[in-house]
């Protein structure tokens, strides 16, 4: 059983980079592992399917994207006239370092899932290229990815952090923020680089943003509804490695374990790591090792999958700048958490 399970988890880190059809289809492809990797370790049951369909948090998080695409779709007009006109007044370089900025503590506050739908909205028609937009979406969603984590409403795993050690709302916050504030504001520092601003020409098929249809943005939810399903499936089918081989390890394991985190998204590992049992130092090595490397891959973050949906960024693309970047901070961090 630990070794099949170590080739689904193989599996799942390598097909969508190297499989152009299960990167198309990767939250099928995840439900499949998922329900395999269950199907190994025994934990196909009642208990788990029940507490899928009754996770309320997957139906807020669809009907939020339904909403917000909806509403996106209607004021995008609005939108692209509201930023040409804030762009000359304000250069395009300090317009993307508050963007990153603000896009990261406002996740904390009006979720990461409506944070990275307003991004995908901005980037979108900022006067740039498209790598440009690309490379600016990824360390935007890295902002969203560990800004969220501030208040239990900003994304699953800081509501799985809080519910699972009984702690206050303010606890992330006043135990992570000396770690998690200067980080967002670095990105912000490094989001500044692409800022350069290009006139794009009309016949430039690469720079079309397709409008949505109605169609697409039911789509694009109940694909969300799927991978949140598979993200439960899959936090299940591999708990028993992690309770047996993982748990325990030592706090620098951890942290560097967790970059899992990259393909199998931080809320389904916290749920299958995260315990009272936990000295402090563990649960911190978690924690950051979730958040860090979350971004470094698409299905890292649920933003990272809608930012990439909409526009259309593809894994290699994501990982040209996500996998240094996230390497980067997470040497920076192991060295400050571990070594000073």
């Amino acid at each position: 059983m630990f070794y099949v399970l170590i080739l689904l988890l193989v599996v799942t880190f390598v097909l969508p980079i190297v499989s152009k059809k299960v990167e198309n289809n990767l939250e099928i492809f995840l439900f499949i592992v998922g329900v395999l990797a269950c199907v190994t370790s025994g934990a196909i049951n009642k208990e788990l399917f029940l507490g899928i369909i009754q996770n309320k948090f997957m139906y807020t998080i669809a009907v939020a994207v339904l909403i917000g695409g909806f509403i996106f779709k209607a004021l995008s007009t609005h939108i692209e006239g509201a930023l040409t006109y804030i762009l000359k007044y304000v250069p395009l370089k300090l317009f993307i370092f508050l963007l990153i900025v603000i896009i990261g503590f406002l996740s904390s506050i009006i979720t990461a899932i409506i944070a990275a739908l307003l991004l995908v909205e901005i980037v979108s028609i900022l006067p740039i290229s498209r790598k440009n937009k690309i490379n600016i979406d990824v360390v935007a969603c890295f902002s969203i990815g560990i800004g969220a984590v501030l208040t239990p409403i900003g994304e699953p795993l800081s509501t799985m952090i809080v519910s699972k050690l009984n702690v206050s709302f303010w606890y992330l916050l006043d135990k992570y923020g000396v770690y998690i504030i200067p980080a967002i504001f670095i990105l912000g520092i490094i989001g500044t680089f692409y800022g350069i601003q290009e006139k794009i020409e009309s016949n430039n098929t690469e720079e079309i943003i397709i409008e949505e249809t109605n169609k697409e943005i039911f789509i694009r939810a109940l694909k969300i509804i799927l991978f949140i399903i598979a993200l439960e499936l899959l936090g299940e089918g591999f708990k028993i490695l992690i309770d047996n081989y993982v748990i325990n390890l030592h706090t620098g394991y951890l942290y560097w374990f967790n970059m899992s985190s990259a393909v199998l998204d931080n809320a389904t590992l916290a749920a299958a790591e995260v315990s009272v049992k936990m000295s402090e130092a563990q649960v911190k090595a978690v924690l950051m090792g979730l958040l860090i490397s979350g971004g470094m891959m698409i299905p890292g973050n649920i933003p990272n999958i809608i930012s990439a949906g909409k526009l259309k960024i593809n894994s290699k693309e994501w990982m040209k700048l996500g996998i240094p970047l996230g390497m980067t901070i997470m040497i920076i961090y192991y060295i400050i958490l571990f070594k000073i």
